[in-house]
Order: structure tokens, then C-alpha cells, then sequence
């Protein structure tokens, strides 16, 4: 399997600490069934810069000590960048990585409790210049929980999402979990990933989450995010269904 997103480069966010840690996180990714896994460090949330050219360094030795530890594990150098409005001229002067480098497939991560007002404007301007931007775990934002219609607008204009693994499987929580099955089910989003930090409280279990999926929508949606990952890391068209909205459930006299 792939894993789109995870914070295994050591010591540059909240991520793995040490060398150590990042071997013990592929040891774990491998354990998982991963073979592929992207870095994405956090850049520009207000507490972590992590610009291409450190990304790519880090990654290579990275993938140096994997091999003198022969851990069968690929590590591909991403970026999980908070939006704000440079976003673009960022991408044109090289400091915003796109996943695997020239892909043109670009994390875009909300804060975690609002959606700014600009979102839309810096969705469209990054598809104008050829990029295609994947909003990360929609599913963990408080505002988008409760106006999903938000993340509906984004998607039907073209910009596609990525859920948390730890999510699908209850990790965050029920409400969180019933979000991201509405997600599925409303094809408001296109790909799982792990979102993985370290191996204890925000480990891995891509499989576990495909086993999710297996359960409850078949054999063909777990071939539909697991292609689609694949389409990612090799810069290919993502498979995508026409977006639907999500109704909420309207209270009647006070009760659900």
C-alpha cells in the first residue's frame, strides 16, 4: 500500500523526534502493509517551516538509513502546508512541495476549527496555475462538520480530499467517525491516508481503516482509494464520483 501522508522525517514538527523514531514509525508502516509512504512535515501553521529544499534533503537520508537498516520501506518527500494566501506565488518560487515533487497534487490543510474566508479564492488561483489541491482531514474540522455544504462547494469546483485513517476507525471519536462516513458515502472525499506522528497515540492502521471500508461499501471502494493513492504517487487523474450534498438531520420538537 501507499501512504499519502505522515510526519516520519525526524526532528523538523510534531512528528517523529529522532532518527530512531522515524525507523521505528517505517518498521510499524511495514507492519501495516505499507510499502510507499510520503513525508509531509507541516509548513507555514505557525509553528513549523518546513520549505522544499529541507524536505528533500531530509528525505534522502532518510531513505539512506532505511536501507542500512534494511526496512523495505519508500519514503517520497511531500508537504502538509497550511493555506494562506501566497500559496501560489510559494509554489512558483519552489518553497511549497507538491506530494512526490512533481506531481502537481498539493496538500492544502484548513485550521482545524474554521475555514477562512479566502479558502475558495486560493483553491481556484492553485487549479488556475495547473496544481491540483487536496484538502487534508476535512473530517477533523470543526466548521466544515458543521457546514458541510462548505466542503461540497470545494469539491464540486474541482479540489479533491484526503481523510485520516485513525478517523474512519473511531480514533477521534463517534462524531468524527460518523463524519467520515458521510464523507464516503456523499463522494466528498478521494483517498485515505494515516496521518501517521509515531507509533503510540497517532500510529498507523491504514489496514485496519481499509477493513472499514471492506465492511461497509465492498470490495470496489476499497479498489477506489487504493487506486487512487497509486494515481497520487505517480501524478495520474484520481478517479472521483460527482460530489453530493450532506443533509443533516433537522431536530423535531428537540429530539433526532
Amino acid at each position: 500500500m501507499i501512504d499519502l501522508h505522515s510526519h516520519i522525517l525526524p526532528g523538523v514538527d510534531d512528528g517523529a523526534k529522532t532518527l530512531e523514531d522515524s525507523l521505528a514509525m517505517a518498521e510499524a508502516a511495514v507492519q501495516d502493509g505499507i510499502d510507499t509512504i510520503i513525508a509531509t512535515p507541516h509548513h507555514q501553521n505557525g509553528k513549523y517551516i518546513n520549505e522544499a529544499p529541507t524536505i528533500l534533503n531530509a528525505v534522502h537520508n532518510l531513505n539512506e538509513a532505511l536501507q542500512s537498516n534494511q526496512i523495505p520501506l519508500k519514503v517520497l518527500p511531500g508537504q502538509e502546508t497550511r493555506i494562506h494566501g501566497s500559496m501560489v506565488e510559494a509554489l512558483e518560487e519552489g518553497t511549497i512541495l507538491p506530494l512526490n515533487e512533481d506531481t502537481g497534487y498539493v496538500f492544502v490543510e484548513l485550521p482545524s476549527d474554521q475555514v477562512p474566508r479566502y479558502t475558495k479564492q486560493v483553491l481556484f488561483d492553485i487549479q488556475m496555475k495547473g496544481y491540483k489541491p487536496i484538502i487534508v482531514h476535512p473530517e477533523r474540522n470543526a466548521k466544515l462538520i458543521q457546514e458541510p455544504d462548505l466542503l461540497y462547494q470545494f469539491v464540486q469546483n474541482g479540489a479533491y480530499t484526503q481523510i485520516t485513517a485513525a478517523s474512519l476507525c473511531g480514533r477521534f471519536g463517534k462524531n468524527i467517525q460518523t463524519f467520515t462516513h458521510q464523507l464516503i458515502e456523499a463522494n466528498l472525499t478521494h483517498l485515505i491516508a494515516s496521518d501517521a506522528h509515531n507509533t503510540t497515540s497517532r500510529g498507523f492502521c491504514v489496514r485496519e481503516a481499509y477493513q472499514e471500508v471492506q465492511e461497509n461499501y465492498g470490495a470496489s471502494m476499497v479498489y477506489f482509494f487504493d487506486e487512487n493513492a497509486k494515481f497520487v504517487a505517480g501524478g495520474q487523474n484520481l478517479a472521483a464520483d460527482p460530489p453530493e450534498q450532506i443533509r443533516k438531520k433537522k431536530k423535531f420538537l428537540g429530539i433526532f
